[in-house]
């Protein structure tokens, strides 16, 4: 298969409507074409490609920033000589100044699938300039690793921020080219938005299921991103941000693992598969043990589950991470009533709000956990009326 920026590399006729053009790209280290090299790089050696600038998201146009809230500045490309701008450092929306630097922009950007991933945030952010500008975006499309299921509750009004793009479910199941078209329908925005469509992409398609395993190499899009099991862990294991658990931060596994000093990991599956065995499917859980050389409990030894993803028990349309994250903390609350759950820290810049609703785009699910006559079939009742919704109104956007 191909991606839009090897089509764009391949295709000469593509390019035809960027000649005499000014054109930026946005872009992180993932963006890298089937060579593996970096996008900048490989548009910077076309004669037909004019190059005035480049933006970087959170983590970074080239360069890794390992955790969230730390900011990246504006430098000039040594070798390029041209600006990169950084949407995470002084600004998150592009400045007025930023946008007379093209004509152009192409968005070459590797999602995980998932609401909270900034990556579709700044997505929005560019989208909304250039239609305030009167430039043009070209989406480069990449795979969404994490494939066509749909989970979650849809974020509420009142909660957009910068891990809240739009009214989506945790896990929207869209690729950045399709959540270009839902973003530009949804806000009525008056932009010139083109998408190079990748070529055979099929994400139904074992066993990479959205991620052509095999035949693409995986390169961390965000520092805490290593593989694809991280991936299809992360709609729900994302949520531990929001709360006093380690999710692996400071480990070789982050967001595949959870756990902490004082949890009780065996006795934590157990009732696990008490309460709600029908949201374990597709995977396996492991009691593990693990000592973070930062972040949360860093030095600490922590017992820990493993949620495994890798093998032959893994069920594509079967594994519903965000229940299963959801299931460990009602587990654990109901396993230690008072245990201190939930994080209280400003959570990408929201002063005001609990992270774990900032996380989760309303306060239903904490609400959920920390209600002891709430049950199993409460939550999937709201879960199943948002994502069937959900469902049907990505059908118009759909490109693949």
């Amino acid at each position: 298969m191909k991606f839009g920026i090897d089509r764009l590399l391949e295709e000469p006729t593509l390019r035809v409507p960027l000649q005499g053009q000014r054109v930026a790209l946005l872009a992180h280290p993932a963006s890298v074409t089937q060579d593996l090299t970096h996008s900048l790089d490989a548009l910077a050696r076309l004669p037909d490609i004019k190059l005035t600038a480049a933006f970087g998201p959170q983590h970074g146009l080239r360069g890794d920033k390992q955790d969230n809230m730390i900011e990246s500045p504006d430098f000039m490309d040594p070798i390029l000589g041209i600006p990169v701008f950084s949407l995470y450092g002084e600004v998150r929306r592009p400045t007025d100044s930023m946008m007379e630097t093209f004509d152009v922009l192409l968005v070459d950007l590797q999602d995980l699938g998932c609401r909270i991933y900034t990556f579709i945030t700044t997505l929005r952010y560019v989208l909304e300039a250039a239609a305030k500008h009167q430039k043009s975006v070209w989406i480069l499309d990449r795979p969404n690793p994490a494939g066509r299921p749909v989970e979650g509750l849809t974020l509420r009004p009142g909660w957009e921020s910068f891990v809240g793009a739009g009214a989506m479910p945790m896990r929207h199941g869209l690729t950045m080219g399709e959540l270009a078209r839902w973003f530009i329908h949804t806000l009525a925005l008056a932009v010139d938005c083109r998408v190079i469509e990748m070529q055979d992409w099929h994400p139904e398609l074992a066993p990479g299921y959205g991620w052509p395993q095999g035949e693409r190499a995986w390169i961390n899009p965000s520092p805490n991103a290593p593989n694809l099991s991280m991936t299809r862990c992360y709609a729900g294991t994302v949520l531990l941000e929001g709360t006093t658990l380690s999710e692996g931060r400071g480990t070789t596994r982050p967001l595949e693992l959870f756990g902490a000093p004082d949890m009780n990991a065996l006795e934590l599956i157990k009732n696990m598969v008490d309460i709600a065995p029908q949201w374990l499917r597709g995977c396996r859980l492991r009691e593990c043990w693990f000592e973070p050389t930062f972040h949360k409990h860093a030095g600490k030894l922590c017992a820990g589950v493993q949620i495994h993803v890798e093998d032959f028990i893994y069920d594509h349309g079967a594994f519903k991470p965000w229940r299963l994250q959801a299931l460990a903390f009602k587990a654990l609350r109901l396993q230690q009533p008072d245990y201190a759950l939930w994080r209280d820290f400003p959570y990408e810049y929201e002063l005001d709000k609990l992270a774990i609703d900032v996380i989760n785009g309303s306060a239903l699910l904490r609400e959920w956990v920390d209600d002891t006559n709430a049950v199993p079939e409460d939550l999937e009742f709201l879960a199943r009326a948002d994502e069937l919704a959900w469902e049907d109104e990505r059908s118009d956007f759909l490109l693949y």
